[in-house]
């Protein structure tokens, strides 16, 4: 009995894991509005002035 609980959660810890990897993405971001941030800022630098 024992054996069989435990390949029971086996099995279902791979399921759970095979459905997570293979699901739609959760991002739920809006189209307008603050979007996430993920880029270095861009600093002006001497070389960069055209003046």
């Amino acid at each position: 009995m024992k054996l069989n609980d435990m390949l029971q959660g086996f099995i279902q810890y791979l399921a759970e894991g095979f459905a997570r990897i293979f699901s739609p993405p959760k991002d739920d971001y809006k189209d307008i509005g603050v979007q996430p941030y993920d880029c270095k800022p861009y600093i002006e630098t001497e070389a960069n002035e055209t003046a």
